[in-house]
């Protein structure tokens, strides 16, 4: 019976999002429609979409799992970080500059964007290289928060997660582009809200409420991270510095990410982009403030030796295990919501920058809008299919590589694109050459970090305190090397800024038409 309880969410949850792929297809019939929706997707669809493709089985499975594990209960500041640095700060700063700037520009990825903005197909070319490189295996660990939970729930093989997890996505994301994958991003985002909150509460519940659950967590001891009693329950946790590191990457990298910075360019007016970034933010302290918080009393659960053999991916899993077949069902639906949502959103990205940016503009120059709209298609199986391959070759042969190329991918498409993305939409005197040097400086540096880490300095032997660094040391290398380098064309500079000063009769930085 309780078998058959989660056979059935299954069923309905992919009946459902089959429904909405089909349903959308009528909006995907060019590229614009495909891609951005037709630049005309409101503010609930936008915020849910940012939200989810934000969070994904990593954070709830992997990340609260072990960074709550490391912090304990203050591993929710890095929930608060996402919230109010990755998702309010980046919807007031980065959301009506971008929108105005890539219609004027008519650039629909980022790669085209920089392209346009600095005159260069080079520069297009090398950020298009970029994010295929780096959002390719970035899928593919989109899959590994599933393996331990669906083996718990269903007693099921990963290969078949996995399989049944790329196809529902390929169908859905193929028939209806973008705007499917928005519909369905609210759908998995209202589960993932509702998943959090049930969990939470029957957590502490089965714990002796809030207060219960804090006086365990603070009796729990580690002499090898600490001496200090309470230190796991306590405000700023055994180790505030690396902390600070977590909520640096996790908050500020969405910033630069081309599958995130995306959904700016298809929100339809200035109203959505204000009730946007209040949506978006609350969305985040339900599901990443939930998800480290109930992470953080990893330990109350858990014994560490079984944490030294298994690994981090066991506690958010064993922590669940005690939950009922309904609420197990559950939180399966919301995994697996998290996991396709991300997933659709990257395969996305990359089949349309690499039609895009590279395909059209540089093999086949003459491509029509149905062309186009039917290459994106293809590459989004390829892509899906690629990412599946890898996961399967990691979790068969525990291929590290992998993994590590994986670990490094938020860091290094961050520190590439984040300061020059910035800078190009408020600054006019950037130039083309500071874009190039800090996209070989931010990816190189994570590129190095794998390969040569024991010769980093100890802090940045960390690849998430590295991939910090690799994006604060952008904000430091783009402003000097603009202004020793080739000046940007001046007319060219004043067209791509005239956008924000046309009048509606206001300035259109000031309100969208």
């Amino acid at each position: 019976m309780e078998l058959f309880i989660k056979i059935i969410i299954l069923c309905l949850f992919f009946a459902v999002t089959i429904g909405v792929g089909l349903y959308s297809r009528r909006h995907a019939t060019d590229v614009n429609g495909f891609v951005l929706g037709g630049r005309s997707v409101g503010p609930w669809l936008t915020a849910f979409a940012y939200g989810t493709s934000y969070f994904s089985a990593v954070i709830f499975i992997g990340y609260a799992g072990q960074f709550g594990w490391k912090y304990g209960i203050a591993s929710t500041w890095i929930g608060l970080g996402n919230a109010i640095i990755g998702s309010m700060l980046a919807w007031v700063v980065l959301g009506r500059r971008t929108r105005v700037m890539t219609q004027h520009l008519n650039s629909a990825t980022m790669p085209e964007f920089f392209g346009a903005r600095f005159e260069s197909g080079s520069l297009r070319v090398y950020a298009s290289l970029i994010v295929f490189i780096f959002l390719i295996p970035y899928t593919a660990s989109l899959y590994n928060g599933l393996s331990r939970l669906f083996s718990m729930a269903f007693d099921l093989d990963y290969t078949v997660c996995i399989v049944a997890m790329a196809l529902l996505t390929a169908i859905y994301v193929v028939a209806g582009g973008y705007m499917a994958t928005a519909i369905n991003d609210f759908i998995q985002g209202i589960i993932m809200i509702v998943g959090i909150c049930a969990v939470i509460i029957c957590v502490l519940d089965i714990n002796g409420g809030l207060t219960g659950t804090m006086d365990q967590l603070a009796r729990v001891t580690d002499e090898t991270v600490s001496d200090t009693p309470g230190i796991f329950a306590s405000f700023l946790g055994p180790d505030p510095l690396n902390l600070l590191g977590v909520v640096i990457l996790t908050s500020l990298g969405t910033w630069g990410l081309p599958q995130m910075v995306q959904k700016f360019y298809a929100i339809e007016s200035e109203g959505a982009i204000k009730k946007g970034a209040i949506i978006s933010t609350l969305f985040a302290l339900a599901v990443a403030g939930g998800s480290y918080f109930h992470g953080g009393l990893g330990r109350i659960f858990i014994d560490p030796s079984t944490v030294e053999e298994k690994g981090f991916d066991e506690i958010v899993p064993t922590m669940l295990s005690a939950l009922s077949p309904l609420l197990i069902g559950l939180v399966v639906i919301l995994v697996l919501s998290a996991s396709m949502s991300t997933l659709s959103s990257l395969v996305l990205a990359s089949s349309s920058t690499l039609t895009l940016d590279v395909i059209k503009k540089n093999v086949i120059k003459d491509m029509d809008e149905k062309k186009q709209v039917l290459y994106m298609r293809g590459l989004i199986v390829v892509f899906i299919l690629i990412s599946a391959v890898l996961a399967i070759i990691q979790y068969k042969s525990s291929v590290t590589f992998i993994a590590q190329l994986m670990g490094i991918s938020w860091g290094a498409l961050a520190g590439a694109f984040l300061a020059p993305f910035l800078y190009g939409l408020y600054w006019k005197k950037v130039t083309c050459t500071a874009c190039f040097v800090n996209f070989t400086v931010g990816a190189g540096i994570m590129v190095l970090n794998m390969l040569l880490r024991p010769y980093f300095p100890l802090l940045l032997q960390s690849p998430i305190n590295c991939g910090a660094f690799a994006m604060l040391i952008g904000f430091v290398i783009v402003p000097p090397v603009s202004l020793v380098t080739k000046k940007p064309d001046g007319d060219h500079v004043e067209h791509c800024f005239s956008c924000y000063q046309k009048e509606h009769p206001v300035k259109e930085k000031d309100y969208l038409s």
